[in-house]
């Protein structure tokens, strides 16, 4: 037990005066007998008795009342268990990512947490809160009740690192209680390996009735016909039992077309046919779970051919000319010394097909050609000199020829997570006929390889830069030297090369994840585009390029939907939003990462528990409670004790 003011003990002593007042009064007095007074002397006997009890008990309650009196006024306590953190800054990281609409017992998580956060949240207690879009600095819960209740879904996805990150920066030399109210999806545990040791974290996590869930992933042609398209649409979902999902398709607001789409697995595609023209809409169902994914929106450019440039002996070429084909298509090959350099700007791909040398005029066109969006393939010859071929391609990148190897080597591997082969193929394919080649070149790069030989190194490799791409070969694949013209691999390989920024294919980007995007448009020196829709409006981040235009929207625009690019009131292209679909899938957190973090039950459970720890246990109205009970026996001992 510790005294807040223990020099009022030093009062103790006043309990001597008492003790005297009590030896004074019990004095012994001469005793004189007198004839005939027998029975008065027994009565006095009976009496003194009682009278000295008296005395005793009323002396031990005067000294106790005294005594709980000087202590109560001296403040008696108990340390709290972690006194040390009872002055900790508190800071709650609240996730509000789209997983967070899952519905638990009492309504959507996020809701629910909001909810709980304010009516569990004492009012005095200071506080700040982070969620994924928003921070609330040193407040209190009554101050932000307003801004909690409109709290709105954030289209970015939870990061718990980024949280930590920015609580960290906001002052890094207190000791804080972090508590961390999450779903836990997709929870990286790690990132409280970086948390200062002054620091302690609380997870709360919800858990959702129901983790079934469906979601659009993504929409791609599927094929182009001469009058129409095949739309294919990618559906995940984790049903465990067999069900039917209507599925429409809207061009503009106006219905086009509806499907029934049966969940029989994790991974579908739903096909619909539109008509080959301009399409800016989305695609729709309904489920009872997340509804963010629910709907992808989508546009397609009026349909115009893509032109196409082959620079090489016209020998080596027939086999381009038999894959970019009208309608699609228009091509050319055209030798080195025929160029016409004016046409490159014009051109979306350009082949270097197997040229002994590139000249340094072609260095600079081709990576002005690159910036504003064009695609290049370059093809090497076993006549190349590697400073020549080194040095042009370090316009784009970090990748380098070495020696030619005359060895033959069989292409094995195909990367699908390369944006090369997106949407190409139905399923993967692992046992294709494997073609080779007799003599290529080694590569020391980090780029992405999209097409591996069976050494790991790679047959095909890709850079993407900019708006523009990349896609280098590390060995001729004329027939003398390779069998590569002859697999079916040849045809989606350059179909997609020539078309990976394909102007007829379906265009639509990641909220917060979008890439840079070349808009047609000529400004002025102060001129700017603004991209908005009915809902929203902002000015992207813009670099003019002579006739274009290249915009960035970083994390805008805040909700999905299709926008227009405007340039003075005037509609100069479409863009589509959707959501992150990181948060679809819903899963409970593993056991591995629930055994790292400190879990409690609840908010309350947390003030409660931080309340007992940290508060001293203030024990002075029990000494003031015991005064008025010594008080209260010292007026029953006068009174019934004679």
């Amino acid at each position: 037990m510790q005294f807040k003011h223990p020099e009022i003990l030093y009062f103790l002593f006043l309990l001597v005066i008492p003790i005297l007042v009590h030896l004074f009064q019990l004095r012994k007095f001469k005793i004189e007998y007198f004839t005939n007074v027998k029975l008065l002397k027994e009565l006095s006997i009976q009496t003194r008795k009682s009278s000295k009890i008296k005395k005793y008990l009323l002396l031990a309650t005067r000294l106790l009342l005294l005594t709980a009196l000087i202590i109560a006024f001296a403040q008696p306590f108990f340390a709290a268990k972690d006194s040390k953190s009872k002055n900790n800054e508190l800071y709650v990281i609240l996730d509000n990512s789209f997983s967070m609409q899952a519905k638990g017992q009492k309504g959507e998580l996020l809701k629910r947490a909001v909810q709980d956060l304010l009516e569990k949240t004492p009012e005095n207690v200071q506080l700040s809160i982070v969620t994924n879009s928003e921070e609330f600095w040193n407040t209190s819960i009554k101050n932000i009740q307003k801004e909690l209740q409109n709290l709105s879904y954030s289209a970015i996805p939870f990061s718990l690192e980024n949280a930590l990150t920015k609580v960290k920066s906001h002052n890094s030399n207190n000791q804080k209680d972090i508590v961390i109210i999450t779903d836990a999806i997709g929870l990286k545990t790690q990132s409280l390996a970086n948390v200062s040791e002054n620091t302690k974290t609380y997870f709360v996590i919800p858990e959702a009735e129901k983790l079934e869930n469906i979601a659009i992933d993504s929409v791609f042609v599927a094929q182009s016909l001469e009058n129409f398209y095949e739309i294919g649409v990618n559906v995940s979902s984790n049903f465990e039992e067999e069900k039917s999902i209507p599925v429409s398709m809207f061009n503009n607001e106006s219905l086009i077309a509806k499907a029934i789409l049966k969940l029989n697995k994790r991974k579908q595609t739903l096909s619909f046919t539109i008509p080959k023209a301009e399409f800016n809409g989305y695609i729709t169902l309904n489920d009872n779970s997340l509804a963010f994914d629910n709907t992808f929106y989508f546009s397609i450019s009026k349909p115009s051919k893509v032109n196409v440039l082959s620079i090489g002996e016209n020998e080596k070429s027939t086999f381009l000319s038999k894959i970019y084909t009208q309608p699609d298509f228009n091509y050319q090959n055209v030798t080195i010394n025929a160029l016409d350099y004016s046409k490159i700007p014009n051109q979306d791909a350009i082949i270097l097909n197997e040229l002994d040398n590139i000249p340094l005029a072609m260095h600079t066109n081709l990576k002005k050609f690159i910036e504003k969006g064009g695609n290049l393939v370059f093809i090497p010859s076993v006549k190349n000199d590697l400073q020549n071929i080194n040095s042009f391609l370090a316009n784009f990148g970090n990748l380098q020829f070495v020696n030619l190897q005359n060895q033959d080597k069989k292409i094995t591997k195909i990367n699908f997570a390369n944006p090369l082969f997106a949407n190409v193929f139905e399923k993967k394919i692992s046992n294709f006929q494997y073609p080779s080649v007799k003599q290529s070149f080694g590569v020391k790069s980090s780029a992405s390889q999209a097409i591996t030989y069976e050494d790991q190194t790679g047959f095909l490799n890709s850079i993407f830069k900019n708006s523009g791409a990349v896609f280098i070969f590390s060995a001729p694949i004329n027939k003398e030297n390779s069998n590569f013209q002859n697999s079916p691999l040849i045809v989606p390989t350059f179909y997609k090369m020539g078309s990976i920024n394909d102007k007829n294919g379906v265009k639509f980007e990641t909220i917060g994840n979008s890439q840079s995007v070349l808009v047609p448009a000529v400004l002025s020196k102060d001129e700017v585009v603004s991209i908005k829709n009915n809902s929203e409006e902002f000015i992207p981040m813009q670099q003019i390029m002579d006739d274009k235009v290249k915009i960035s929207c970083g994390d805008n625009p805040k909700k999905a939907g299709n926008y227009e690019i405007v340039q003075y009131k005037k509609s100069v292209g479409t863009l589509s939003f959707n959501y992150d679909r990181k948060e679809s899938a819903l899963t409970s957190p593993s056991s591995e990462s629930i055994d790292q973090i400190n879990q409690i039950d609840s908010l309350e459970s947390f003030f409660d528990t931080i309340e007992i720890e940290r508060t001293d246990n203030q024990i002075w109205k029990w000494f003031l409670i015991f005064t008025l009970i010594f008080l209260f026996l010292e007026i029953l001992i006068q009174k019934f004790i004679k």
